[in-house]
C-alpha cells in the first residue's frame, strides 16, 4: 500500500492557494470545493476520479492542482 492509499485527506492547491479537498470515506471519496456551494462537491469511487473532478470544477483553462496528503 502506498502513502496515498493510507491517507485520509488530500488538499488541492493551485496557483492561487487551496481550492478544495478530498476526504476518504467508507463508500469512496468526498470532494469539497472551497468557496463553492455544497452542491458542487460530490462522492467518487476512486481517488483519481475525485482528483479529476476537482480539476474539472476549476474550469477549462485551469492548471491541474497539486494534491497534498494531510
Amino acid at each position: 500500500m502506498t502513502n496515498d492509499t493510507m491517507t485520509q485527506t488530500w488538499v488541492a492547491v493551485g496557483p492561487a492557494g487551496a481550492v478544495g479537498s478530498i476526504h476518504r470515506e467508507p463508500d469512496g471519496f468526498r470532494v469539497e470545493l472551497y468557496g463553492a456551494r455544497q452542491d458542487r462537491g460530490g462522492r467518487f469511487p476512486s481517488l483519481e476520479t475525485a482528483k479529476g473532478a476537482v480539476h474539472k470544477a476549476l474550469g477549462p483553462l485551469a492548471a491541474r492542482p497539486e494534491f497534498h496528503p494531510h
